[in-house]
């Protein structure tokens, strides 16, 4: 539960706390799941089940036995019932149109008549929706005459004469009575509801009424005018009217906005007193014998009342004793006051997060219910009004709980009591007893009120502190007064001088110039940033900085850092620059990759060389070993193929290979075999290669040759150089010599079909076309 405590009456919020307009429904169960750990959402009380409505509730009302509650809302137009005993909903029931108000014709909830917004007068019993009728103009009220059992509908607008009407419904005889005609004004402003037109802009119409049912039985009706008039329903006759206050006297017709209309009337339970709330939020009660109001309060927000009841203890009342009497409510659309009735004194007060639209008192008891905008109805408990209900004993027993702890609780229980527990000292200063002897003042001590003692010291008066300072010493105004002078000079300063401190560091000196140069950096700006807002110039001459020494001292010359000298005497951090162990290597590798841009410490330091790592070693000597194995075969191979290539490309004697290319021109010419051209079309191939899997690929390549294929690639030993075909080789396994000659250049004629090597193209060019190429290289 929610304690509020504006004053010395404490309020418990029961139901409805901190609700505002309805939620979407993934938005609500979102919200639920999120406050699983929520300790207040979780210790929350949720007095009735379903206490609530889809969009907003209009109307709320108690049942006169006490075990029902009737409420209507919107969206969609419904009427929801709950058995207090159990307390949980009895059922719910729509309508078809928007509920204004409604009254209980029985003692339970088995007779209710319904004004609802299309001019309908609607009646319900437990079975559902029993007759319906429909009243002439649109109603404003709806009440209840049960000495005569008539439903009495203030209506809006005037009739043929020119005069407001509150219609009557005899539910005795099944019919309607001729109405009361109340003079409500009109067109004409200068006398008092003259000129009156019925279908006027200007027509006025009754806005409320109430019947003092408990004693004489007279009627009363608020208009618009601001006037309210007195009725003897057996009579059927105006008894008396009040016109309007001084201060809501009528105005000037280019004024009626502002004109206070009669929004709520209540009768005193006596008869002899009755209160009255217009439209400016004014609440004002009478004596029946005098027109001069007794109190005249205001709500505060200037909207209008919308409720009027004063608690008093019911006769038949068990529990009347314990019901603090001559309380009057009043509500609007922002909040709840309870006034004495007879002083005018504000007893407590009510400010929900949402607006108000109807506010119910359970009668013998504490309990306040409400209907309002959100979508949760308010339930609100104060426990010096009265106990709470029977059908919710256990509030007593909690709201005890709460009590015992007097910072929570301080005044539910112990009014009137002159215990300390709970007090709040306020404008007081505490004080000991050494700072109490310097201001003279402990000869006060046991001899008076003025020095409260609390612990090791004493409270003080703030007034009579002030003055004892000022006293043990005359100048500390004066004082005060140069120092703030001192430190906004101060401020003022800190941008254009700079500071003369050092920042002394063992290790990590760079670190620190680093994070000092930094700040100077911010510094500069904010200073550059001030001086511009206060429509200042810059400095023409500003020392240069001051170059870093390059000795490597310990000390650097620098403006005292906010953000370095933290950093540096942080414990967390101070041995960055202290602990030799925790020095910066720059040469190191990893910092030349974080920081790629710095110097590293000068040009004659050598960086250090990073040894190779147990995978990149291991990885190296798998290359070198199969690159080993590999390169003799390689070799061999390329032998072959470089003397079949010769082979080829030598003339024959019959000289049927006269003007063809050899198959190494035709390589280098860009051309592709056939088989080349499929792989580049099919894309690229995946292929896992180590030096085990080579050697197996070569050991069975090996067992598939035949011997004759074996031996041709044997190396035949000649007389040029060691080997056969004019080739240099030399004696070591994978060395090799190899001469580029570039051939004569000469045209060849060429037959047409053929294809030409050094362009590429299956026909010769034409004599009228010549080559733009100047390549020399690519005519060899």
């Amino acid at each position: 539960m929610k304690l509020t405590t504006d004053s010395s009456v404490p309020v418990y919020t029961i139901a409805g706390e901190g609700t505002s307009r309805p939620l979407p429904e993934w938005l609500a169960r979102k919200r639920k799941r999120s406050l699983k750990k929520d300790s207040e959402y979780a210790n929350r009380v949720e007095l009735l089940q379903d206490f609530e409505f889809e969009e907003a509730s209009q109307c709320v009302r108690v049942s006169e036995d006490g075990e029902w509650v009737v409420s209507t809302g919107t969206y969609k137009p419904q009427i929801h019932t709950h058995y207090l005993p159990h307390l949980s909903l009895s059922y719910a029931r729509h309508t078809n149109a928007l509920n204004q108000k409604f009254i209980l014709l029985s003692s339970d909830y088995s007779k209710s008549l319904h004004l609802q917004s299309d001019r309908c007068l609607e009646f319900h019993t437990p079975s559902g929706l029993h007759y319906t009728t429909r009243i002439p103009r649109y109603g404003r009220d709806l009440n209840f005459n049960k000495w005569a059992a008539e439903a009495l509908v203030p209506a809006v607008g005037v009739n043929g004469d020119g005069m407001g009407e509150v219609f009557r419904l005899n539910l005795e005889v099944g019919r309607f009575m001729k109405g009361f005609e109340v003079d409500v004004g009109g067109d004409d402003f200068e006398s008092l509801g003259g000129g009156a037109l019925q279908g006027g802009i200007r027509a006025g119409g009754v806005n409320c009424a109430a019947v003092a049912e408990e004693s004489h039985g007279l009627l009363a009706f608020g208009t618009s005018l601001g006037t309210v008039e007195f009725w003897d329903w057996r009579s059927r006759n105006r008894v008396s009217a009040l016109g309007p206050s001084n201060s809501s006297s009528l105005l000037d017709a280019g004024q009626e906005a502002l004109r206070p209309e009669i929004t709520a009337l209540e009768f005193h339970p006596s008869g002899l007193n009755f209160a009255t709330g217009d439209s400016n939020g004014i609440v004002q009660t009478y004596d029946l014998r005098s027109p001069v109001p007794l109190l005249r309060k205001d709500q505060g927000y200037g909207s209008p009342i919308q409720t009027l009841q004063y608690l008093t203890p019911a006769a038949s009342s068990s529990s009347s004793s314990s019901i603090s009497p001559n309380k009057l409510l009043s509500a609007d659309r922002k909040s709840i006051k309870l006034f004495d009735s007879n002083t005018g004194n504000l007893w407590t007060s009510v400010e929900p997060a949402i607006d108000l639209n109807h506010v119910e008192w359970v009668p013998g008891s504490g309990m306040l219910l409400t209907a309002n905008e959100g979508r949760q109805q308010h339930s609100f408990f104060i426990p010096q009004l009265g106990p709470a209900p029977k059908w919710c004993g256990f509030l007593d027993n909690l709201v005890e709980e709460m009590a015992e702890d007097a910072d929570v609780d301080p005044n539910a229980f112990n009014k009137g009591s002159k215990s300390s527990a709970g007090e709040v000292y306020d404008n007081f200063k505490f004080v000991d007893r050494d700072e109490l002897r310097n201001l003279n003042l402990d000869h006060l001590i046991g001899t008076t009120n003025l020095l409260r003692p609390y612990m090791h010291g004493y409270f003080v008066p703030q007034g009579l502190y002030e003055q004892a300072r000022l006293l043990a010493n005359p100048d500390i105004a004066l004082q005060q007064r140069q120092k703030s002078i001192q430190e906004k000079i101060d401020k003022e300063r800190e941008s254009r001088i700079r500071g003369n401190k050092k920042v002394a560091v063992k290790v990590n000196r760079r670190l620190a110039e680093k994070l000092a140069a930094r700040e100077e950096a911010n510094e500069r700006r904010k200073a550059q940033r001030l001086i511009r807002k206060r429509g200042e110039e810059l400095p023409e001459e500003q020392p240069p900085p001051q170059p870093l020494p390059e000795d490597g001292t310990a000390e650097v010359q620098k403006q005292p850092k906010k953000a370095t000298t933290d950093l540096m005497a942080d414990d967390r951090f101070k041995r960055l620059f202290e602990d030799e162990d925790y020095e910066i290597d720059e040469t190191s590798r990893e910092f030349q990759m974080l920081n790629p841009s710095s110097a590293p410490g000068g040009v004659n330091v050598k960086l250090k060389k990073r040894g190779l790592t147990a995978v990149e070693a291991e990885d190296l000597d798998e290359r070198r070993s199969s690159s080993a194995e590999e390169s003799g075969d390689e070799d061999e191979q390329a032998e072959a193929t470089a003397l079949r290539a010769r082979q080829r490309s030598k003339p024959q004697g019959d000289g049927s290979s006269k003007g063809r290319i050899g198959s190494s021109s035709y390589k280098k010419s860009g051309h592709q075999s056939k088989e080349q051209r499929q792989e580049q079309r099919s894309g690229p191939r995946m292929q896992i290669s180590s030096a085990n899997a080579d050697n197996v690929r070569r050991q069975r390549t090996q067992q598939s040759k035949s011997f004759g294929d074996l031996a041709s690639n044997l190396k035949t030993k000649g007389g040029n150089g060691g080997f056969a075909n004019g080739e240099r080789s030399g004696g070591a396994v994978g060395e090799k010599e190899v001469t580029f000659a570039p051939a004569k250049s000469g045209k060849k004629q060429q037959r047409p079909g053929t294809d030409n090597v050094e362009t590429g193209r299956q026909v010769a060019r034409g004599k009228e076309r010549r080559s733009a190429s100047g390549n020399t290289f690519r005519r060899l």
